[in-house]
């Protein structure tokens, strides 16, 4: 039988639950690395619709307004980048948009990065020691509210899941430093989000030879513990994300979100423990929270890193509707929770995250 997510309430992770083998279940050795948290605050529906709409409006920016968002000193990992990351084959990933901010805001609404160490510093690491670049309210009015408010809720959520991992750890793994996980989630300057807007697909004769992970390529997270909302998707055709240059407004309009994807091979696919690959529907309502390879290294092996890739809607599938046919592009936010830059994930070789984070973005970015 395959792998399947597990999904647990909220309230049951606020009042310790949670047991030792739904834990197993879900981040164990035959598991997916996923978990599904329900019966999240009801600001969540809102904060997720206005945002992942926001996506498609920032996506959909002037090249000239996108340049003012782009941090190249920073690797991209602050601000806006398209076709800056390289896939697994080699190849640059243009079909994918991704803006990138630092959620210290979450441990002191003044920082705007992680707190600079001895060894890092803005100069030297300028990838997680960058300030974030917010797009202007006369833009898009509200963006920054709306992406720091989200992200809070699911940093609350991954404190409550990273209890739970730290009360099983605590008895399975020797030598686990006790709350170790839930520390890293709460009180980490290092935490960043990612807002994506996966374009839609180009046309048919141009996509004849795309793999199943064209939309993002199969690979493995680098922080403890990754939140994740449902993508949403928009037929683009139908709802044209335009700018409003209207000064008055507080918040663009939420954009109509189709009520599933019109590819149902389309989406967020997992590679189990035992080799099979699994699609995971994360419902609308719900946050869900993956393993990521710092975690793995702190376990020393006992939670694995999930590698999972998202395969994007085939070109001319349409939405279902009486109007067939559209650009269809799929929005979403991961929240990735990571140790701060000094502290230790690999103790048998005494590497710290910092200096494990930084091999990682020196392989993932553009020259």
């Amino acid at each position: 039988m395959a792998a399947q997510a597990v999904t647990v309430s909220l309230d049951d992770l606020k009042n310790g639950n949670i047991s030792f083998s739904t834990l197993e279940a879900a981040f164990g050795p035959e598991s997916l690395g996923i978990m599904v948290v329900r019966d999240v605050p009801s600001e969540f529906i809102e904060l997720r619709q206005r945002l992942l709409s926001y996506s498609s409006y920032l996506g959909n920016l002037p090249e000239s307004e996108l340049e003012k968002l782009e941090n190249p000193a920073a690797k991209y990992l602050t601000g806006w980048s398209r076709g800056k990351e390289t896939l697994q084959n080699g190849q640059i990933d243009t079909l994918k948009g991704s803006y990138y901010a630092n959620c210290a805001f979450y441990v002191d609404a003044s920082l705007s990065c992680a707190i600079p160490t001895s060894e890092f510093s803005p100069e030297n690491f300028p990838a997680y020691l960058s300030p974030n670049i917010w797009p202007a309210d006369t833009k898009i009015p509200g963006f920054k509210p709306t992406f720091e408010a989200l992200c809070r809720i699911i940093i609350d959520t991954g404190v409550l899941v990273a209890q739970a991992c730290d009360r099983y750890a605590e008895v399975s793994i020797p030598n686990y430093k006790p709350g170790y996980l839930e520390h890293v989630v709460k009180t980490s300057t290092t935490t960043k989000a990612r807002l994506l807007h996966y374009f839609p697909a180009p046309p048919k004769e141009v996509v004849a030879d795309m793999r199943d992970d064209d939309w993002c390529a199969t690979h493995l997270d680098h922080g403890c513990l990754t939140g994740l909302t449902s993508a949403m998707f928009i037929n683009e055709t139908r709802n044209p994300p335009a700018v409003m240059n209207d000064s008055t407004l507080q918040y663009l309009p939420v954009l109509s979100e189709l009520p599933s994807p019109p590819d149902p091979t389309a989406g967020l696919y997992i590679q189990s423990r035992s080799g099979e690959t699994v699609q995971v529907q994360i419902p609308r309502d719900c946050i869900a929270f993956q393993t990521g390879e710092a975690l793995e290294r702190i376990t020393q092996g006992k939670f694995k890193a999930v590698p999972h890739f998202v395969k994007g809607v085939r070109p001319g599938v349409a939405d279902g509707g009486d109007h067939p046919g559209g650009l269809i592009a799929r929005n979403t936010l991961a929240v990735f929770t990571q140790p701060n830059l000094g502290e230790i994930v690999d103790t048998e070789q005494g590497i710290s995250f910092g200096e494990f984070a930084r091999g990682i973005v020196a392989k993932n970015t553009t020259k």
